[in-house]
């Protein structure tokens, strides 16, 4: 019997990862579309003859889409299904794509981007959500981090291949040949299965159970997750409705807004959109800032593995008291070095030093963390409501926090700026204690009866 069992239980794990993995392809697409543009603008700006202003446009355009993208991307998940909405996100990446390498004008290249937002919008919602309801809850926060690797080695992509193409200053290449992995991401969609969750939503129990049953292997373990699905599934109330009577759902999306502003306001997409000029106020060159720029891009992705490698086994609040504390130990030190004076070789390492253990504190923790926990707090009915309530946040605070860094910096100052964010980072510690609950190896459905019966949201995994 033993000999039998054992291969039948480790099908349905390897089955989980391969679908996990390749859902979280979706965070590919989403780090390539950010990196790609910073290498670009240059050679466009000067192909089109445009201004300062009309860049500004072109690179923020993608966050409008994405914005929005974010706000419909619940009404289509429940209505289409994860799996469908993943598709279209993928054929928007691709037409995207393809449109920015082919534009011909600024205007056209706008679009194409706000093609791209839509796509970043809908994956960055139903990637991780698909995540939540299909890995088991002993992997699940492990599966979910793939997703912000995958983002990060998207981010790292793109800039090795910015680096590439800019000796040519073939700018559309850049731009187009993301519609590569973009073909090759939805051909893989069309394998995976639909979230069983969503599947029970629906009323196709049998079709769930057989999900389950090829993702876990095990039937009583399937059996007592269909019951516990159906047992949440009673409550008749969802999305806006739930929202507007029930108090401690408001609490649950609350805590996912909060955690997306905290995301933003760490100051990672300030080194990701503005790492040249940075490196360029610690006194290096041109070719100095590239190379460090791939440097951070490259440090990023490696650090995710911290957060894969330990989110399931430390849990989630550890890790972030841990990330916390090393991103504004690395800012604040960034900070004393730029008020103090760059001046020799060695300051300008030490300063590199501390703004890429920055770089570490995040994608250990923050990066991936965050995105867990706001899949994980939200109950089944509200789920989609909620996570496109904290998914729009991210990116309307990702375009608050590029928007006002140069103006912090000409305002404040180098120095007081990096202080500011490092301040931050002291206040999110004080943030995870009192809000955030520890869900680590505990279901989706234990998390939403605590929620529901009205715990404190520190306690709801207990």
């Amino acid at each position: 019997m033993n000999a039998i069992a054992e291969p039948l239980n480790a099908r349905p794990k390897t089955t989980v990862i391969f679908t996990c993995a390749l859902a979280a392809l979706a965070g590919l697409m989403f780090g390539l579309d950010i990196g790609v543009i910073s290498g670009a603008t240059q050679f466009i700006q000067a192909e089109f003859q445009i201004t300062d202003h009309v860049i500004e446009w072109i690179v923020s355009s993608m966050m409008l889409g994405a914005a929005i993208g974010a706000l419909g991307a619940g009404w289509m998940s429940a209505t289409l299904g994860r799996k469908r909405s993943l598709i279209l996100a993928a054929v928007l990446f691709v037409v995207g794509s393809l449109l920015s390498g082919g534009a011909w004008s600024p205007e056209t290249l706008i679009a194409a981007r706000v093609l791209l937002g839509l796509a970043i919008g809908i994956a960055s919602f139903t990637a991780p959500l698909y995540l939540a309801e299909v890995a088991p809850e002993n992997i699940r926060g492990s599966m979910i981090s793939l997703y912000q690797l995958m983002i990060t080695t998207g981010i790292l992509v793109a800039f090795l291949s910015n680096t590439a193409f800019s000796y040519s200053g073939s700018w559309r290449w850049m731009l187009g040949i993301i519609a590569i992995p973009g073909v090759l991401f939805l051909l893989g969609l069309f394998f995976l299965p639909e979230s069983p969750r969503w599947l029970m939503m629906r009323g196709r129990k049998q079709m769930a159970t057989e999900v389950l049953q090829k993702l876990r292997g095990d039937a009583e373990h399937v059996s007592h997750e269909v019951a516990d699905i159906e047992e949440q599934l009673r409550m008749p109330q969802k999305g806006w409705h739930l929202f507007k009577e029930n108090a401690n759902f408001r609490r649950s999306v609350g805590l996912g807004v909060l955690l997306q502003v905290v995301q933003q306001l760490t100051g990672i997409n300030v080194v990701m959109y503005y790492a040249p000029r940075i490196f360029q106020d610690m006194g290096y060159d041109t070719a100095a800032q590239m190379w460090f720029t791939a440097a951070v891009g490259l440090t990023n992705m490696l650090a995710t593995f911290i957060a894969i490698g330990f989110v399931d086994r430390l849990g989630r609040k550890p890790i972030l008291y841990a990330g916390f504390t090393v991103m504004a130990i690395g800012l604040g030190l960034v900070g004393t070095m730029m008020h103090l004076g760059i001046t020799t070789h060695g300051e300008q390492l030490f300063t590199v030093a501390m703004l890429l253990m920055f770089i570490v504190g995040f994608a250990m923790s923050a990066g991936p963390l965050i995105w867990t926990l706001c899949s994980e707090v939200q109950p089944l009915k509200g789920r989609d409501f909620g996570i496109g309530c904290s998914t729009f946040t991210n990116w309307i605070a990702n375009m608050i926090v590029g928007a006002t860094f140069l103006t912090l910096l000409n305002g404040i100052g180098n120095a007081a700026t990096f202080w500011l964010y490092a301040a931050l980072n002291v206040v999110f510690i004080l943030i995870t204690f009192f809000l955030i609950p520890e869900t680590k190896n505990v279901t989706l459905e234990h998390i939403e009866r605590n929620l529901m019966a009205g715990k404190p949201l520190r306690h709801i995994g207990q």
